[in-house]
């Protein structure tokens, strides 16, 4: 494992960025998939940080699916992304971009919930058309990420509660990022990956439609964990 000293940045933590740092070697195959990691006590020795932040970043990796720890046995190579993945995001700022998607799943599950209680016809009409125009620009293989975030926003919209719209708009720079990211790896991918994006894009229009806000927010949920989930998966790009 290559361990050239962090070099600090601001507005990221150092967990942060040795989560940059050993993804990137992940994703190069310096660090092949199955391949054990040197303990938390080479690791923090080698990149010059303390335990703790070791720990941090291990934490991290493995809730992102990308290392496994073993009980009694150390911490392993999981899964090895898209090479793409640090071509359309540096290496650094992954982390914070699958932080952003974790919180998203929180706020989101909610807005799909109330929406499906609460949206009027002209709000249904509003994600149908962010949708329609997602789903063009997808099968075209065009840059989606605007389309995309309409479709989200129209939804916090239909929640009738407005700072939900007021989140989402705070964060549209972070939300922005983490959708063009999965947008340009799914163009990157197979006809069926881009047929399961959408549908899972209809799935929740359909729920909000009905009437079923149980089913809005499992929906919505599951939709971003899966997208959170296939930014990571190297195999999910075929």
């Amino acid at each position: 494992m290559t361990a050239p000293k962090l070099k600090i940045k601001k507005r990221q933590t150092l967990a942060d960025q040795l989560y940059g740092q050993v993804l990137e070697q992940i994703v190069s195959n310096k660090l092949a998939q199955g391949e054990k990691l040197p303990s938390e006590n080479q690791i923090a020795t080698a990149f010059g940080v303390s335990r703790p932040v070791v720990r941090e970043a291990l934490r991290k990796l493995q809730e992102d699916g990308l290392v496994e720890a073993r009980r009694g046995v150390g911490t392993f190579v999981r899964r090895r992304p898209s090479e793409k993945l640090i071509e359309y995001a540096t290496a650094g700022s992954v982390a914070g971009l699958m932080r952003a998607m974790e919180a998203r799943i929180t706020i989101e599950k909610a807005t799909a919930h109330m929406a499906a209680q609460r949206a009027s016809p002209k709000d249904i009409a509003r994600i149908e058309a962010a949708l329609q125009a997602l789903e063009a620009s997808m099968q075209a293989r065009d840059p989606s990420f605007d389309a995309d975030y309409q479709f989200h926003r129209a939804i916090a919209a239909a929640s009738g509660n407005e700072v939900f719209v007021q989140m989402l708009d705070c964060a549209r720079g972070s939300i922005e990022q983490g959708i063009d990211v999965a947008q340009k790896l799914t163009r990157q991918g197979s006809q069926a990956r881009i047929d399961v994006v959408i549908s899972e894009h209809r799935q929740i229009l359909e729920a909000i439609r009905a009437g079923d806000s149980e089913v809005a927010g499992v929906s919505m949920a599951y939709h971003l964990l899966q997208a959170r989930a296939r930014i990571t998966d190297h195999a999910g790009i075929a």
